[in-house]
């Protein structure tokens, strides 16, 4: 995958961003850059390769310290929506803002 320079304008419009043409270029070979990274770490084959859960995990044996998932504080929603502008059945309700 390779970014066009069109394609840059059209997210950084999307985007609200105000680009000028040199940082549109420098932020385009950046990113075609990134995208031949990841591309080249796809290409690898992982085939037999057991994933990780924790990074270190290859060198030295890991047990990841979880805590019980158990309630810890008490239902304040009520309290806590007491100051909004409009809730409805436990919800916050918030003016629309898509375009």
């Amino acid at each position: 995958m390779s970014l066009q320079s069109q394609d840059m304008v059209r997210m950084a419009s999307l985007a609200k961003l105000e680009i000028n043409p040199q940082e549109l270029e420098h932020m385009r070979t950046s990113i075609n850059d990134f995208f031949k990274m990841v591309q080249a770490i796809g290409s690898v084959d992982t085939t037999g390769v057991e994933p990780l859960a924790h990074p270190v995990a290859i060198i030295q044996d890991v047990t990841l310290r979880l805590r019980d998932d158990v309630v810890s504080e008490t239902n304040r929603r009520e309290a806590n929506q007491k100051s909004a502008p409009a809730v409805d059945r436990g919800l916050f309700l918030v003016p629309k803002v898509v375009e």
